[in-house]
């Protein structure tokens, strides 16, 4: 029997990800020492592999097979448009994918003007104002703190992530329209899901029963 690799999202997603597993009986001891250097961490009674990787990566090695399995948020499936089969909405890491700025940002998308957005998503704004408002927009890439942009003018809005809304609040922002609900999910290399079908439906079938 072959090994089954999971990559999963380093941080929190992967802690909620093994707790998980293990009500399934799904354990890696390896990954639980905190001084171990290894990169692979294997399950040889189960013939599992799990390796971590930053968010952005997992679906890049789920999609060319060094990973059968991988659990990112659904953000990144969305950005990185990856060739994955995704299987499962795990539940956890809830949160929403939105469009955010002053309260008078409002009225630059009810009137579709042409405005700057700063975003880490550049696909996701793209898609969203270009398709499905059809409000043509700047797009501007950034990777730090994207509440700093409409407060310092660089843009009129932003496209990020929502958890609690306590950051929007405290800058005095506000989320103006909804873009995608989003969570953890599980994904499956397309290949993988032909050679290992009965291993991989059995685990997605099992999950869902305990997910239910």
């Amino acid at each position: 029997m072959k090994y089954l690799t999971f990559a999963l999202t380093k941080g929190r997603l992967a802690q909620k990800t093994l707790a998980l597993f293990e009500q399934q009986g799904i354990t890696c001891e390896e990954m639980k020492d905190p001084n171990s250097r290894k990169l692979v961490f294997t399950n040889e009674t189960l013939k599992l592999k799990f390796f971590l990787a930053k968010g952005p990566d997992v679906p890049t090695y789920v999609e060319y097979g060094a990973a059968d399995i991988g659990v990112v948020g659904k953000d990144t499936i969305i950005e990185e448009r990856r060739k994955v089969h995704e299987v499962l909405d795990l539940k956890f890491g809830a949160c929403k994918m939105c469009i955010c700025g002053k309260e008078e940002a409002k009225e630059f998308l009810q009137k579709r003007e042409l405005i700057r957005v700063a975003t880490k998503y550049p696909n996701i704004a793209k898609d969203y104002f270009y398709n499905k408002k059809h409000q043509t927009v700047e797009i501007i890439k950034m990777n730090g703190s994207i509440e700093l942009a409409p407060i310092v003018g660089l843009s009129e809005v932003i496209v990020d992530i929502v958890e609690t809304g306590s950051t929007l609040k405290e800058n005095n922002l506000v989320v103006l329209e909804e873009i995608a609900p989003l969570s953890a999910r599980m994904i499956v290399n397309p290949v993988s899901m032909r050679i290992e079908n009965e291993r991989i439906k059995k685990l997605v079938y099992d999950l869902r029963k305990l997910l239910a």
